[in-house]
């Protein structure tokens, strides 16, 4: 169960991400006019990418911010959420 909602988590982003940038590419286009940057963040970061792109067209403003930071977290979060357990596995592997 736990390695169904690892895959979930980190493929569902970017499948979301591809459906949408297939779905509508000028949106994708007016958002990141070097396709560059929007390959790497929906590479890197693909919840906050899915936010900027989302929130950019209306312009950034108010609590836009939090949804792209909540974004960041949960980016983070997938990505980095190893790191508080690491202690454990390490231990782990020493017996």
């Amino acid at each position: 169960m736990c390695c169904l909602f690892l895959v979930a988590a980190l493929l569902g982003p970017r499948f979301l991400g591809f459906i949408w940038w297939l779905a509508d590419p000028v949106r994708w286009g007016t958002t990141f006019p070097e396709p560059l940057f929007g390959l790497v963040g929906w590479l890197v970061v693909p919840w906050t990418t899915l936010a900027y792109v989302f929130t950019l067209p209306g312009g950034v403003v108010g609590l836009d911010w939090v949804l792209i930071a909540a974004a960041l977290v949960v980016d983070l979060g997938t990505n980095g959420g190893g790191v508080f357990n690491r202690d454990r596995r390490v231990e782990w592997r020493d017996r």
